[in-house]
């Protein structure tokens, strides 16, 4: 769990960041530098580059890019892909995810699928859940999570308002105990919490 009584602290700076696909500018002069307790939405017009940002701030894309990236904290990315595998079930595929994290209990783990109203799913093989239902398996790995920073893409898509505020909740209980959360969005964030944009057409961070 994030310390709650943790300094401010930088978790993840960047420099001059920039990103040229088929001859085209998607972005540059991004500049960053994200702190405990931030909650940060990347703003941009489709085909901006928000989720080739993401996917460059994790680490997940190493070539192809101009800039630094400084990580500073364990960090937990979620795509907006489930990353579900279909022959193993719900317990299966969040206890083999959060293996390389830390170790968790069998009733942690089916604690957080509980959390994300998977209850009575736990044993079901993957293929035959509704692609609801695997948004939610990655979703249970926010219960689990002890990384300071959390960068995660389009997190809402594909569950229902219940769900939508259960995720919120959860963001925000990251955020009060000094997360930093850092997402892409096409749906309106309502966290009750200080929100920050970062502007790609800008660079600007709001």
């Amino acid at each position: 769990m994030v310390n709650d009584s943790a300094p401010v602290a930088v978790v993840l700076s960047a420099s001059e960041l920039g990103l040229e696909r088929g001859g085209r500018e998607l972005f540059s002069g991004i500049n960053l530098q994200l702190t405990r307790g931030q909650l940060v939405q990347i703003e941009g017009p489709n085909g901006a580059g928000k989720t080739s940002l993401l996917r460059i701030l994790a680490g997940l894309s190493r070539y192809g890019f101009t800039g630094q990236v400084e990580r500073h904290v364990p960090q937990l990315f979620l795509g907006h892909q489930s990353a579900v595998k279909g022959l193993l079930t719900p317990r299966e595929n969040l206890a083999w995810h959060v293996a390389g994290e830390s170790s968790f209990t069998a009733a942690a783990i089916d604690a957080a699928l509980a959390a994300v109203e998977l209850y009575g799913y736990e044993d079901v093989p993957s293929h035959a859940l509704s692609a609801g239902q695997h948004r939610r398996v990655n979703l249970a790995r926010l219960y689990l999570s002890q990384a300071p920073l959390w960068l995660l893409d389009e997190p809402f898509t594909a569950i229902d308002r219940g769900g939508v505020v259960a995720l919120e909740a959860r963001m925000l209980a990251h955020l009060e105990q000094g997360g930093t959360v850092l997402l892409t969005s096409h749906q309106p964030v309502a966290v009750a919490y200080p929100l920050l944009r970062l502007d790609l057409t800008t660079g600007q961070l709001q």
